[in-house]
């Protein structure tokens, strides 16, 4: 949730256009004047509530996708109450330790167009204070404990807004799809970009986010101009209706969160034929930092899209793993600094690791670690190989498992992908593939494992393929969820060493 600037711009459209949609999606249609109606309701509400003491501790409101929380989160941006968006799945006493060590007074939980139910918040006394100038407060997954909390700066916030509704010509009429749960950074762009443009946010329902024949009839159904989604949700839109008719309403098509296979791209210029395509790469927290155009009719390499090129005030570098610049061809972790990124998490004892001291030719600034393995190709060229966390040994030799699962979805007969790392006393590691086929391919273990032979060193190809007909198993994110494969395919890749062969597993 971005500063006054949004709020001034966001009252200016609704004075102008009352009647003008604002948010929309399968159950209603909400016009700015309503929305700012009930955003008027709400501020009203939270002032009564609230003693002027207390005005700027943080809110907590679990992100429930709707209207009516929408409304709420404006109301607090304009009594002035930083808040806290958390995942609407946490359990309520990750919820409650949450906002207790944020400094929260409430949890308001809203999901009609009455008040939010509040429940008060007793305050942790080890509490992290806010940095200055901050309205909103993110999560991002730990390993262990709480996820960590990543303060938005509201001078950072209004600077991705004006950057991104120029880049995809956001302005009023304009209607851009909401697929992401209302917690993640994407809704910078799908919904507070569009809010401060007079545009309408085409809202997704997370119930139906997986339903790719509702996903087509909402995009053609309300003349979706401006599309930005997960390779999950792409994927979803192409399977439903292979042979359906071209989405004709999307002028961009951004792809973000992951690595887009070169399988999946093939299949969206006759999707979305009147569409420009890019590729967005960013963190929670950086926000977005690179961007590729991509041109989908042109033949591909065997290798991923680009990231692109720095958004404007963007430096990055690329280092090993003692901190040392990557000049030439090779892969290091990617290391960035943008206009629009957090000042560092609130608990500062989870900074030190990640956020570092840099000097560049502006001077010493604190820089990014994201933790992903970017390659920088002769040309120069940058492309994303993985996470640094899922670098492993196999028998002496360093193996990114998400390098191997990118050589598998290559496979044209490959619809998803994902290599597992089960530990191995002689090897280190042991590889093992679970891959869903394409419908009726008759794709075979040989066939993959002589298609990885192509392209790998010897160490890559996994000793275990399992075959299977049915979708993997996703988290909410829309990423694979490896702890659900891992739990159903150890024992079958144990088994399969042993006996010194590679098995397939086929699911009816």
């Amino acid at each position: 949730m971005p500063s006054d600037a949004f709020l001034a711009m966001f009252r200016e459209h609704a004075r102008r256009n009352p009647k003008a949609p604002a948010l929309t999606g399968e159950r209603e249609t909400v016009s700015y004047g309503e929305l700012a109606a009930d955003t008027a309701r709400m501020a009203a509400h939270l002032r009564h509530r609230t003693p002027a003491p207390g005005r700027h501790r943080p809110l907590a409101i679990p992100a429930h996708k709707s209207a009516a929380t929408i409304a709420l989160l404006i109301a607090a941006l304009a009594e002035e109450r930083p808040v806290l968006l958390p995942s609407p799945d946490l359990g309520a006493d990750t919820l409650h330790a949450l906002a207790a060590r944020t400094g929260a007074d409430h949890i308001l939980t809203r999901r009609d167009s009455g008040p939010p139910d509040a429940e008060p918040v007793t305050r942790d006394p080890h509490a992290h204070p806010l940095p200055d100038g901050v309205r909103l407060l993110l999560t991002t997954s730990g390993s262990t404990g709480l996820p960590k909390v990543v303060p938005l700066p509201a001078r950072g916030a209004d600077s991705f807004l004006a950057w991104a509704g120029n880049r995809f010509g956001i302005g009023p009429g304009t209607r851009v799809l909401n697929y992401a749960p209302l917690n993640f950074d994407l809704c910078l762009l799908d919904i507070w970009t569009t809010l401060s443009r007079g545009g309408c946010a085409v809202l997704v329902d997370p119930d139906r986010a997986t339903d790719g024949s509702h996903l087509r009839a909402l995009i053609a159904g309300h003349t979706v101009h401006v599309v930005q989604g997960v390779p999950l949700m792409y994927r979803t839109l192409c399977d439903a209706e292979p042979d359906g008719e071209p989405l004709t309403g999307p002028r961009h098509v951004l792809f973000t969160g992951d690595i887009m296979p070169a399988a999946l791209l093939a299949r969206l210029p006759r999707l979305f034929p009147e569409a420009a395509f890019a590729n967005i790469y960013g963190c929670t927290e950086t926000n977005d930092s690179f961007l590729h155009e991509a041109d989908l009719t042109a033949p591909h390499e065997d290798r991923p899209l680009p990231i692109g090129r720095p958004l404007p005030g963007v430096r990055a570098r690329l280092e090993d793993p003692e901190g040392r610049p990557l000049t030439g061809p090779g892969i290091g972790e990617l290391v960035v600094r943008t206009p629009f990124q957090t000042p560092g998490y609130l608990d500062p004892d989870l900074n030190a690791h990640a956020f570092v001291t840099r000097t560049d030719e502006d001077g010493t600034h604190t820089y990014f670690r994201s933790g992903d393995l970017v390659r920088r190709h002769p040309d120069g060229t940058l492309t994303l190989v993985g996470r640094n966390d899922f670098q492993v040994k196999v028998r002496g030799t360093r193996v990114n498992t998400q390098e191997v699962e990118q050589v598998l979805l290559a496979h044209p007969q490959v619809r998803e992908a994902a290599v597992l790392a089960l530990p191995d006393d002689a090897a280190g590691h042991r590889l093992t593939a679970v891959v869903r086929r394409a419908p009726e391919s008759g794709l075979g273990t040989i066939a993959l494992r002589r298609h990885c032979a192509r392209r790998l060193v010897r160490a890559a190809i996994p000793s275990h393929v399992r075959i299977v007909d049915e979708p993997l198993p996703r988290g909410s994110t829309g990423k694979i969820d490896r702890a659900a494969l891992s739990t159903t395919t150890a024992g079958a890749a144990t088994t399969a060493g042993a006996a010194g062969t590679t098995t397939t597993t086929r699911t009816r």
